[in-house]
């Protein structure tokens, strides 16, 4: 019988062309002015600690108090000079005339020093620098400074919370430039392999980088009406989620656009049949991501707020540019994007192959691995079950607690060589005391309690002016500066402020000095990392059922069915603790690092469960396609071979974007790039090609339980009835059976 073809179809001249080019310009407009908007996200981004914490943390609060004692934001710079040997007088005199040379580069600003240490081997300097100052800018003059000026043969260093920020804002200096470059090189070589065309590579990387100066407008906008805090951390992340998530939803869209070209040889008609095919999955998939990110908002740690809205908007960009400036790229392009090797228009009996066994028409690894999966379905995910819950046994391992802000820099830092000199020759914590704010009338007990404790080298109350209360000594002042009934008191650490024995001391002060003043607060640096830390343990615990629970909602909305979303949140779950046993691993015995940020569980678990369920949507909603004309067992071996390949290829590019995080050396980026990298490969390779398919193989038909499509009386569940008396273990035999 003869057929009419649509090959011949013309969509009208405004479709064809007005369309597809009005939404190119808007596109281009819009890089246009979010592209030179990225060198100015400095301005509203800040790697300030204190400021990522609730208002209601002790060490917030026990800021705000500090602040009404002081007349300017400052932080304090440490300057250590450091000798072999003891100083001899002339080498201390002319140590001490740096004093007025840093008073003269810093003016206005009263520097403490020198203070010679106990074995007579180095002397410190503490100059508060304005935190409204550029202070990477002030550190760097400090440095070279104090190295023209010391005295000949010494170390110097400019180290404390100013020199460790300067260090910190240096490391993610890079985040503008050289890691945007490793990303979207390693996504155009990927593609090149993927596509093997010169122009199609090109137009997927052009909708990422529009999508993503889309995304730096929006974030710009929001940090600059305050809505968000803005950081380096963010900045990166978002960066490589825009990439990642853009050239994902650009291969699935590609994908079902080159399976349109085998039907019509019209380009428009070709891209209208991709965008209806593609547009749910995209959607269900980015609107996923966004909410997943967006229960970040529960976070007490501001920190992870800005990081949700941030993200969220990324991924919102990324959605938009891969359904309206691909398509339209593509309307234009036609064939010609895949050049040299174009797709083939299909005779019209092989476009809609009859389907027996699911394999039919598959060639390659994908009929292999669907022939596995037919064959043995109980084996291949029990097996893969078991293999991920031995790597999973290694989260136990993995050292989430913090880790000290010296050890967060992975490169060579002056201030980080400068808090070990520090720690050689005065008290660890010297230049960034814990701050206690205690009542006026038990100023004293609580004074004595606290220079009682042990870890603490040393404290005194705090007058008008900032210098110590010292009674007796002429001309010290012998008042302590009072705030509302409040002093404050300045006492400094045996051990350096950012380890974990500094962090002991602050807890051990807390317990101790409450029982004096009920309503003390201890503050400072020390107690900030403190609090972080167990405010985003605590965050793990609030998050991660929200998370899932809101994931859980949407795949069931997607696929009409209760079983297969419990089962493919459970699959996700079950691989991030693989990805996050194996990365403990790998972080203690390879890497070496001293532990983890409190934070990389949560972020870990946020990119990684809502990436793959990105994965899950995209095999599952057509699984659930081909379920619907063939048969649930015969459409989950036609689902996994037509999007074995863009699935891999998706997964490979994500893994590859967030691996090039690794090239800013910041202990918490490193680890999430191997994390989020690992985990991906793991979900696309085990999971989502072997796992999923053999489980869902292996329950049939009741995988759409409560849903119509697997009861006893639909028409999916009867062509599945019909073919039970195929063997499921030769579908070889069963195709060749069906084909005859």
């Amino acid at each position: 019988m003869k057929t009419t073809s649509p090959a011949t179809t013309r969509a009208p001249l405004w479709l064809r062309w007005l369309v597809p080019a009005v939404l190119v310009l808007a596109w281009l407009a819009i890089a246009g002015i979010g592209g030179p908007t990225f060198g100015r996200l400095s301005e509203v981004s800040s790697n300030d600690q204190a400021s990522f914490l609730p208002a209601g943390a002790e060490a917030t609060e026990a800021a705000d108090w500090q602040a009404k004692f002081r007349d300017s934001k400052e932080i304090p710079a440490v300057i250590v000079v450091e000798s072999d040997s003891a100083f001899t007088p002339a080498q201390l005199r002319e140590a001490a005339a740096l004093k007025g040379t840093l008073e003269a580069l810093q003016a206005g600003s009263t520097v403490i020093g020198p203070i010679p240490s106990e074995d007579a081997k180095a002397v410190q300097f503490v100059v508060p620098i304005d935190s409204s100052a550029e202070v990477k800018t002030v550190v760097k003059e400090l440095r070279n400074e104090v190295q023209a000026s010391a005295p000949a043969g010494m170390r110097t260093f400019v180290t404390g919370p100013a020199g460790l920020t300067a260090d910190l804002v240096s490391a993610f200096a890079g985040i503008d430039g050289i890691l945007l470059l490793v990303a979207l090189g390693a996504v155009f070589l990927i593609l090149l392999i993927v596509y093997r065309s010169l122009l199609l590579p090109v137009m997927v990387l052009f909708t990422s980088v529009f999508a993503l100066c889309a995304a730096i407008l929006l974030v710009f906008g929001m940090a600059k009406a305050g809505w968000i805090q803005l950081n380096g951390q963010s900045q990166g992340i978002l960066s490589i989620l825009v990439i990642g998530a853009a050239t994902d939803y650009a291969l699935l869209y590609v994908a079902r656009f080159r399976e349109a070209l085998t039907h019509t040889t019209d380009r428009t008609a070709a891209a209208l049949t991709a965008w209806k095919a593609a547009w749910e999955p995209i959607l269900a998939s980015g609107a996923t991501v966004i909410i997943a990110l967006l229960c970040l908002l529960f976070s007490d740690l501001n920190s992870n707020k800005a990081l949700g809205p941030v993200a969220a908007a990324g991924i919102l960009c990324a959605l938009f540019a891969a359904l309206t400036l691909l398509p339209a790229l593509m309307a234009l392009l036609g064939r010609a994007a895949f050049w040299p090797f174009r797709p083939k228009l299909l005779p019209e009996t092989q476009r809609e192959p009859e389907l027996v066994t699911g394999l039919e028409g598959q060639k390659g690894l994908w009929r292999a691995t669907g022939s596995l999966v037919a064959r043995r379905p109980r084996t291949v995910w029990v097996a893969s079950v078991l293999l991920l819950l031995v790597a999973g046994a290694g989260l136990l391992q993995l050292k989430a607690n913090g880790v000290a802000q010296t050890d967060v820099i992975l490169t060579a830092s002056n201030a980080v060589d400068g808090q070990e000199a520090l720690g050689r020759h005065f008290d660890a914590g010297s230049g960034s005391p814990a701050v206690i704010v205690a009542d006026e009338a038990k100023a004293q007990n609580v004074l004595a309690k606290v220079k009682a404790s042990d870890g603490v080298g040393d404290a005194y109350l705090l007058a008008d002016g900032g210098a110590p209360v010292i009674t007796g000594a002429p001309g010290a002042p012998a008042a302590p500066a009072v705030r509302d009934g409040k002093v404050l008191i300045n006492a400094t650490l045996d051990h350096a402020a950012d380890s974990a024995d500094a962090e002991n001391a602050v807890v051990s002060l807390r317990q101790e000095l409450k029982k004096i003043d009920a309503g003390v607060l201890v503050g400072g640096v020390t107690a900030t990392a403190l609090d972080t830390n167990t405010t985003a343990q605590r965050d793990l615990v609030t998050i991660i059922p929200v998370v899932l629970g809101v994931i859980l909602v949407i795949l069931m909305l997607l696929l009409r069915s209760v079983l297969a979303p419990v089962l493919l949140v459970a699959s996700v779950v079950l691989s991030y603790a693989a990805a996050m046993g194996v990365s403990a691993f790998v972080f203690n015995n390879v890497f070496g690092f001293p532990g983890a940020d409190a934070t990389v569980p949560l972020f870990g678990f946020v990119f990684l469960v809502a990436l793959g369920v990105d994965y899950n949507i995209f095999l599952m909603s057509r699984v659930r396609e081909e379920s619907l004309k063939h048969g649930t067992r015969a459409g989950i071996l036609r689902g996994l071979g037509v999007t074995g390949g863009v699935i891999t290829s998706a997964g490979v590019v994500l893994a590859a974007t967030f691996a090039a995080l690794g090239v800013i050396p910041i202990m918490f980026l490193v680890q999430l790039a191997f994390i989020v990298a690992f985990g991906v490969l793991l979900d696309t390779v085990l999971v989502r090609s072997l796992l999923v398919p053999a489980l869902a193989y292996d329950i049939g038909p009741r995988l759409w339980w409560p849903g119509k499509l697997g009861r006893p009386g639909s028409g999916a569940a009867a062509r599945d009835g019909d073919r039970s008396s195929l063997s499921a273990e030769n579908p070889t035999e069963n195709e060749e059976a069906g084909v005859r």
